[in-house]
């Protein structure tokens, strides 16, 4: 099987399970940060889809940054649980097409990834009178490291719903 494939299965995976968490939570639930220095449910999901529409369906496909990545955590409220699910499932349809026609010779291609200045500034230290804000990355590496992020976050959003509601209902399709 090949790289892109086993992203996009794996990646699916766990969109499955954040839409499970999404269905059996309110739209108060979905937006309650359990400590104020944590993300809800809400902005963990706006987060990957904001991670995935960077790096999968702007960095690799070509189309314009939009992202807005400080926007994504500083959220308290808006999108209801079923514009959530929309947003991610446009996002995937977005990055399956571009996934889809990778081939074994675009695995080694570097991938600039963009970020706005504001964010990059946030994330990386240095001179204020910088501007370059992106980075380099090959396809193999970036593909792995944009569906380990979503693996990890689609873990702390089974964790989060566990968390706010009392479920004898199996989150993630396994049985631990």
């Amino acid at each position: 099987m090949k790289l892109n494939d086993i992203v996009l299965r794996e990646m699916n995976k766990q969109l499955k399970r954040i839409e499970t968490c999404l269905t059996k939570l309110s739209d108060e639930q979905i937006w309650h940060r359990v400590k104020p220095n944590m993300n809800s449910i809400g902005n963990l999901c706006m987060h990957l889809a904001g991670n995935e529409y960077q790096h999968l369906v702007s960095g690799i496909g070509k189309a314009p940054f939009t992202r807005k990545r400080s926007e994504e955590f500083s959220l308290n409220q808006g999108l209801s649980g079923k514009e959530l699910v929309a947003r991610l499932r446009e996002v995937r349809l977005q990055a399956s097409r571009i996934l889809e026609g990778i081939t074994e010779n675009d695995l080694q291609t570097s991938i600039d990834i963009h970020y706005s200045i504001e964010d990059w500034n946030k994330m990386i230290e240095r001179p204020a009178y910088e501007t370059e804000s992106h980075y380099t990355r090959d396809l193999t590496t970036l593909l792995i490291q944009v569906c380990e992020h979503y693996s990890y976050h689609a873990g702390q959003v089974v964790l989060l719903t566990k968390l706010l509601i009392d479920t004898e209902d199996n989150l993630t399709g396994t049985y631990h």
